[in-house]
């Protein structure tokens, strides 16, 4: 087998690992974020190194959520000046400030990403979130977390301050596939099934609200707005509904 056609292998084992193990924290985690949207308020999620990439999937895009807001802190995102990202996602008062500076409510919720849930800005984030009595829904690698020493000084990772925990299923050491005669396994783990359950959650959130009787805020994709004029005046409606309340919109 090629190595490619063993990452295909493997990652859809761990996304299979997924769903067969996750189906009772998605309801949960897509309850806690309809309940959200019904009252108004405003999803944010929150990652940070390569986990951004998975809120960032989310923000303004076709089938997405109008009232989602990724929280992309650019010296934690890893995007640019990458090794210094490191340095700031570990740390203290980062992911509080984060919390306190989008002016986040009760009426809100987080879904904070983090593959090891052992990096101190999101674990911040996550405790700030808390004592503001904010909902969180972690996305992490518990069995990953579980064997790493934790680096908060309150002793505590991501898994162990979230309402609802959602396991990636990422392999220890976030890599897949050994290679004959290399020392080290190739290809990421993480973000595949993180990028699932973050969908997951969204799209069911929908049809729970469409359930309650409740009318989602959901995006078209602009292909279809510059083809069809009502399209385009859906999305604009909703562009003008969360410009002020969503900083970067």
């Amino acid at each position: 087998m090629n190595a490619w056609e063993s990452y295909f292998t493997i990652m859809q084992d761990v996304v299979k690992q997924v769903m067969a193990t996750q189906q009772d924290n998605i309801m949960k985690a897509a309850e806690l974020l309809a309940d959200t949207s019904e009252k108004g308020g405003i999803i944010y999620g929150f990652g940070t190194g390569h986990s951004h990439l998975v809120t960032d999937d989310a923000f303004w895009r076709a089938a997405t959520p109008a009232n989602y807001c990724a929280l992309l802190e650019q010296s934690a995102t890893g995007s640019f000046e990458i090794t210094k990202s490191y340095e700031v996602e570990n740390t203290y008062g980062i992911g509080r400030h984060i919390v306190d500076y989008h002016r986040i409510t009760p009426n809100d919720c987080m879904i904070i990403i983090s593959n090891s849930g052992n990096n101190i800005a999101p674990v911040d984030a996550a405790i700030r979130a808390k004592e503001k009595g904010i909902p969180v829904i972690a996305i992490t690698a518990c069995a990953y977390s579980d064997y790493l020493k934790t680096k908060h000084k309150d002793g505590v990772k991501l898994k162990d301050v979230a309402d609802v925990v959602l396991d990636n299923c990422s392999l220890i050491g976030d890599a897949a596939v050994a290679i004959d005669g290399f020392a080290m396994k190739v290809g990421s783990t993480s973000t595949i099934p993180a990028v699932f359950l973050h969908n997951a959650i969204l799209v069911q959130m929908v049809e729970l609200l469409v359930q309650r009787g409740v009318d989602p805020d959901v995006y078209y994709n602009g292909h279809m707005a510059f083809m069809d004029p009502d399209c385009a005046d859906h999305n604009d409606k909703l562009v003008d509904k969360y410009f002020y309340r969503i900083r970067n919109l």
